[in-house]
This record gives C-alpha cells, sequence and structure tokens, in this order.
C-alpha cells in the first residue's frame, strides 16, 4: 500500500531534480579544461552572445536578399464572410459583427467584418458591415435584403 503523501514527507518526483554540472573542475569531471566551451575564439569567451541572424561576419540573409515592396505598420485586417453563411440567420434578422461573433463565424469582435459573395443567400437580411464585395451586394439586394456600411 502507498503512503499518503502529507506536508511531512513531500519529496520531489523521482528523477525531476539532479545535482548542477559543475564545469571546469578538473580533467576527472568530464568537462575540465575548455569546460566544453571548445577551442580559442568568440565564442569560447565568457559572455557571449550571438544576436539573431549573425553569421560570422558573412553578410546575413536578411541583408543579402532584396528589399521589395511596402508593409503598412497599421494593416487593415478583415474577418471574411462569405454570404452563404449568413443563411444560419432568421428571415428579417438584422446581421452585425456582434452577433457574427455570437453565432461563432466570426472569431474577435475588433476585426473589421468584410462580407464576400461566395454561395447563395436564400432569405433576406439587414447586413452591418464595414465592407461588402460587389457581387456580395448583389446577392443580397438579389434576396430581398439591405446592407448597411459601418464606419
Amino acid at each position: 500500500m502507498a503512503k499518503v503523501p502529507t506536508l511531512s514527507n513531500l519529496k520531489p518526483p523521482r528523477g525531476s531534480r539532479h545535482r548542477k554540472v559543475r564545469v571546469g573542475r578538473g580533467m576527472g569531471s568530464k568537462l575540465g579544461k575548455t569546460a566544453g566551451a571548445g577551442n580559442k575564439g568568440q565564442q569560447s569567451r565568457r559572455g557571449y552572445s550571438r544576436r539573431p541572424g549573425f553569421e560570422g561576419g558573412q553578410m546575413p540573409l536578411h541583408r543579402r536578399l532584396p528589399k521589395r515592396g511596402f508593409s503598412s505598420p497599421f494593416p487593415k485586417s478583415f474577418a471574411v464572410v462569405n454570404v452563404e453563411s449568413l443563411n444560419a440567420f432568421a428571415a428579417g434578422d438584422t446581421v452585425t459583427p456582434e452577433t457574427l461573433n455570437t453565432r461563432g463565424i466570426v472569431r474577435a469582435v475588433r476585426d473589421r467584418v468584410k462580407i464576400l459573395g461566395d454561395g447563395e443567400l436564400k432569405i433576406a437580411l439587414t447586413v452591418r458591415a464595414h465592407a461588402f464585395s460587389k457581387s456580395a451586394e448583389e446577392k443580397i439586394a438579389q434576396a430581398g435584403g439591405t446592407i448597411e456600411i459601418l464606419k
């Protein structure tokens, strides 16, 4: 029968704790002399740490590759919803980013929502979103619904 652990006989699990390796303490310790750092050179010195992307003085990859294009520091990200997934709502409902989020169609409410025209819409809805594709606008209008663009 196993002992019930109490505060008086607590022990760490076997193998979870082991003695610290003492480096540079003689040839008999397996890590004497160069203490596992190899022979000479910048990397064998104490306190050496290379910066990310350093290639030993060779021109690093991020500087060898050509730079092209532009990345906006403030990108506009859209949560994309297809017209077909709006069939989950009842006819006459108002679809907003919040209702899409509660239904699990859109993950984050902080994203802007864009409605795309993939699929077929079978019911008339009032759809409020930040952006619409042309085909989505046409399909919502065809089904008898209306669109409202949010700021």
